[in-house]
């Protein structure tokens, strides 16, 4: 199906590649000396200003610090580049043969290849970073996420039955909620809840939970649609008859471009509604132990740093992470960015949400147990974990650091979650 067809490889990206050159090809045409051996050299420089400038400058103001790979700023260019090959060549004469004078003409033809081979090249450098972070694998997964579509199996609150229900009874049931900002006043987006197939036993258990957190730019369901969180609790309820901890898909930021870094501030009060609005409401909601032992934090990237510094600030309301390319400390930017952005500029609240310095200030913890989780290519966040490890041992945090083949993208962020969760599973329900 042509919904199936993937954005992260194959034909479709490499058809819309050749597409976009061959376009360009035909906007620059040949023309005359004049075109080729003026206005080219200068469109070209042009371009390439225009993808420093933004590289160097506007992306790193905006917050923007994980370095691109290559090809999207190539395509950048090429964006630029056919936005001037259109501008400035829009009454650039043609070549002309013979003895025929040269007139400045409207040429279509390269007016209509300079278009296309703009929005070509420009869908091109988008899907460069989608699959630089693995966003959207799929056309219909992109559909999904630009339409805001319903997750498949997904149900209200007011669809929830107790009532025996033998597919609830084998896989769980997925259900949409929106949570009280109380006493946060977080203004977020409907959050998901994941509940196995043990909740809907007769005798049913007062379960563990587990905050799930995506990355920066994301949604709630990101860990669903991408991460595939679902499937892998789905596998490991099926081998522990019916068992697991309820998946609480809850939402940090309030919207894509909002980044709290999990932390009370300009942004909004993220951390008071991950520490307080949501296990209260599980709780009360879906009877989900108010045990600290019985509750963690797994996350990716932004998320990942939100794990190691929500259990080190709040061990009384969360006992066990899972941190996934995580962050040494939340981050905006540098540290006067992220001084700025996050924490109004107070140096004070940056240093306590800052988990090496909240580690050594604290003491010994009660027991906690955590999981670092890092690519192969991400050698700064190998080094952090190793920090934090040790950091952590002092304290009386127990924690491990894996190391896979992968990069800082959702592709590794999948098989890390599908590594680490049997050992989470284990731990909460063994807590």
């Amino acid at each position: 199906m042509a919904l199936e067809v993937s954005l992260l490889s194959g034909w479709l990206p490499w058809t819309l590649e050749s597409v976009a050159v061959i376009a360009l090809l035909v906007a620059v045409g040949w023309r005359d000396s004049r075109w080729r051996t003026r206005k080219l050299p200068v469109i070209a420089i042009g371009a390439a200003a225009a993808g420093l400038l933004t590289a160097r400058v506007v992306l790193p103001a905006a917050g923007v610090t994980d370095p691109l790979p290559l090809s999207v700023w190539l395509w950048f260019g090429v964006v630029v580049g056919s936005l001037l090959v259109l501008i400035v060549g829009w009454n650039a004469p043609r070549r002309v043969t013979g003895h025929a004078a040269t007139a400045r003409t409207v040429n279509w033809r390269h007016r209509g290849a300079a278009a296309v081979a703009a929005t070509l090249a420009a869908v091109v450098c988008a899907n460069g970073v989608n699959q630089f972070v693995g966003y959207f694998p799929t056309v219909g997964d992109a559909v999904a996420g630009i339409e805001n579509k319903q997750v498949p199996g997904e149900v209200s609150l007011h669809q929830l039955t107790t009532k025996p229900d033998p597919v609830a009874q084998k896989t769980g049931k997925l259900v949409k909620i929106t949570i009280p900002a109380t006493p946060s006043g977080f203004k977020h987006r409907p959050e998901l809840v994941w509940l196995p197939p043990a909740w809907f036993q007769k005798e049913r258990p007062a379960l563990p939970a587990v905050e799930m957190i995506a990355a920066e730019h994301s949604k709630p369901e990101n860990w669903i649609r991408i991460g595939q969180a679902v499937q892998t609790a789905e596998h490991y309820a099926a081998r522990h008859h019916g068992a697991g901890p309820i998946l609480v898909f809850v939402d940090p930021t309030g919207g894509f471009g909002n980044d709290t870094e999990c932390v009370n501030g300009p942004h909004g009060q993220s951390e008071d509604h991950l520490v307080l609005d949501v296990p209260q409401y599980v709780e009360k909601h879906f009877g989900a132990s108010a045990d600290p032992d019985k509750w963690a934090i797994a996350g990716f990237s932004m998320g990942g740093t939100c794990a190691i510094g929500l259990v080190t600030e709040h061990p009384e309301a969360f006992r066990h992470f899972v941190d996934i390319s995580g962050d040494e400390a939340p981050n905006t930017g540098d540290e006067a960015q992220t001084v700025a952005n996050l924490f109004g500029g107070s140096q004070a609240a940056y240093n306590a949400h800052a988990p090496l310095t909240v580690m050594a200030k604290h003491g010994p913890y009660p027991p906690i147990t955590g999981q670092y989780l890092d690519g192969t290519e991400e050698l700064t966040h190998i080094r952090v974990a190793k920090e934090f490890i040790a950091a952590g041992k002092k304290v009386g945090i127990t924690s491990t650091l894996t190391v896979q083949p992968g990069g800082h993208n959702w592709q590794f962020a999948t098989q890390a979650f599908s590594y680490a969760y049997p050992w989470l599973a284990d731990q909460l329900l063994s807590a």
